[in-house]
């Protein structure tokens, strides 16, 4: 692995570059196979011609991935990248790890298909190890599991729907949940949503945005007023029935949001005054990648009543989940409800590895760890880069906004797209969202290194610089 030098990061157009080493990309102790398949032109001309033009590319040039290993990918030249953003935060553990794949391989030999209508012993075992997870006297022990978060959000809709008697859905503004009909239907951002989704059973509360306050108050002093709006928000358009309220930890999609630390609690005593239950989404911040806690709502100091989860519980394998308590999901017995492939042996393989390798492996401290690092140098890069408006996140999920001026806040959504072209040439992916598509969405596979932080942070300096630099 290559060896950090210890002196300060200088871009490598400054004057001073000559004389001071920069970090240069850690090299992989993973050889890519030759790439042998169709031509990158035969792979887009394919695409357009078969599949929906509904899928788009975040690069202005499509970006053709052929091989991964760890925290790196390969595109067909055979050209290492640093994946800054996990395959949009599913990959947990590492591309590939090879715990992992063994794992599959064996269950791939042995079953590839079984409903959950006949016995498998994995998905128990799963189960199992996915409740002792949860805080002790939670009651989160029953788990329904399914192909995707979208799905796993359905059941939790269908089951707080059955549970109270109501039909209300209360999200977050900036929040996201899905593909889905009904997921979509509880996101408020049009871009996000098709017009059809619009649901008179949805409504919106006010997220905990310090940053871009929605009400233009400062935190403290504001009461955190977002969060007790959701009780007039209940009162004059539920009738005062709520069956659920959804809410991210910390917002992905949204911008990385992080909310006051009072925030959810109060959110959730108000929710359930009026017989609502509470779900915690954590298909971005679950399994340890906010550092200090194993679910993002324990950042928070409350229990929600169901929780749900995708992406990083499989580490890139179609799978997602709800886990509540007993009385809640026995509420699935009222009709006939199954999932064909919810709980297939070799998702089900897929999952009990990763989660025993998070837990063998200290994937959540090396999250903490690493990701407090990173953050620390993306703190320093905002006292020198005026574009940088704020830095903010937990352990492995970290936001970075830019604006075009700190006072105004005007965001900076061109020059985001453009770090993220720059970032690529330099061999690092990252993501962005956020309501302006101004956030630099950094969430790596959780295997990151101080060496991959470094020279993460130092291609963001440098893309900065350069833009900086264009526009004086």
């Amino acid at each position: 692995m290559t060896t950090i030098d210890p002196r300060p990061l200088v871009p490598a157009h400054s004057p001073a570059a000559p004389a001071a080493r920069r970090v240069s990309l850690p090299m992989a102790n993973h050889r890519p196979r030759p790439y042998t398949g169709p031509s990158k032109a035969e792979v887009v001309a394919t695409r357009e011609q078969y599949l929906s033009p509904g899928l788009f590319h975040i690069y202005k040039e499509p970006l053709m991935i052929v091989e991964g290993n760890m925290q790196y990918l390969w595109d067909e030249t055979g050209k290492q990248y640093l994946d800054g953003f996990a395959g949009i935060v599913t990959v947990s553990v590492g591309h590939c790890h090879p715990r992992v794949v063994e794992r599959v391989q064996r269950q791939v030999e042995t079953l590839t298909h079984a409903t959950t209508i006949y016995l498998h012993p994995t998905i128990g075992e799963f189960g199992k190890l996915l409740a002792e997870h949860f805080p002790a006297g939670s009651g989160l022990t029953q788990s329904y599991f399914t192909n995707s978060g979208s799905e796993a959000n359905e059941v939790a809709f269908l089951s707080a729907r059955e549970f109270t008697g109501n039909v209300d859905i209360i999200s977050l503004r900036n929040g996201y949940h899905g593909g889905t009909s009904a997921t979509m239907g509880a996101v408020a951002h049009s871009s996000w949503k098709f017009k059809s989704n619009v649901s008179a059973n949805n409504k919106y509360a006010t997220p905990g945005y310090c940053y871009r306050c929605p009400l233009g108050l400062t935190y403290p002093s504001c009461g955190v007023k977002c969060a007790r709006d959701t009780e007039e928000l209940i009162r004059y358009e539920t009738s005062g029935q709520v069956a659920a309220f959804i809410g991210e930890p910390i917002q992905g999609v949204g911008g990385v949001v992080v909310p006051p630390p009072e925030y959810f609690k109060i959110v959730y005593d108000i929710v359930r005054k009026y017989g609502g239950l509470c779900i915690a989404d954590e298909v971005q911040t679950g399994f340890g990648r906010t550092g200090d806690h194993f679910w993002g709502f324990e950042n928070w100091g409350v229990t929600p009543d169901m929780v749900t989860m995708a992406k990083g519980i499989g580490n890139g394998i179609p799978l997602g989940a709800m886990t509540t308590r007993p009385d809640i999901a026995k509420m699935m017995k009222n009709r006939i409800h199954f999932n064909t492939f919810g709980g297939n042996p070799i998702s089900m393989a897929q999952g009990l590895a990763t989660l025993q390798v998070i837990d063998a492996e200290g994937i959540q401290r090396n999250a903490r760890e690493v990701g407090g690092y990173l953050k620390g140098l993306l703190m320093e890069l905002m006292e020198k880069q005026p574009l940088i408006g704020d830095v903010r996140g937990m352990g492995l999920m970290l936001g970075v906004e830019l604006v075009r001026d700190r006072q105004t806040k005007e965001p900076a959504s061109t020059e985001t797209a453009e770090v993220l072209e720059l970032a690529r040439e330099r061999g690092v992916l990252l993501g962005k969202g956020g309501l302006y598509g101004n956030v630099l969405r950094i969430k790596p596979p959780m295997c990151l290194t101080k060496e991959d932080a470094a020279y993460l942070a130092q291609t963001i300096d440098e893309a900065l610089t350069m833009i900086a630099a264009r526009t004086k």
